[in-house]
């Protein structure tokens, strides 16, 4: 894994950590900080590692027709 997708996830579970904090204290906000955290983790952090698990998979197979 790649040093981005690291801070990727780290970033958008501290958000989603922020947003849910702001939730349990009824503070304003609360809202649009989980609905960010949710962008965040579905068309950040999750595509992202389907696309390095796709990437590892076709590295792998054409290491395996190589040898």
């Amino acid at each position: 894994m790649t040093k981005s997708f690291y801070v990727l996830g780290f970033l958008t579970f501290f958000v989603l950590g922020i947003g849910i904090m702001f939730e349990f204290l009824s503070w304003p906000y609360r809202g649009i900080i989980v609905f960010i955290g949710l962008l965040l983790l579905n068309f950040g952090l999750i595509p992202a590692y389907f696309y390095q698990k796709y990437r590892q998979a076709k590295l792998k197979v054409k290491a395996n027709t190589n040898a």
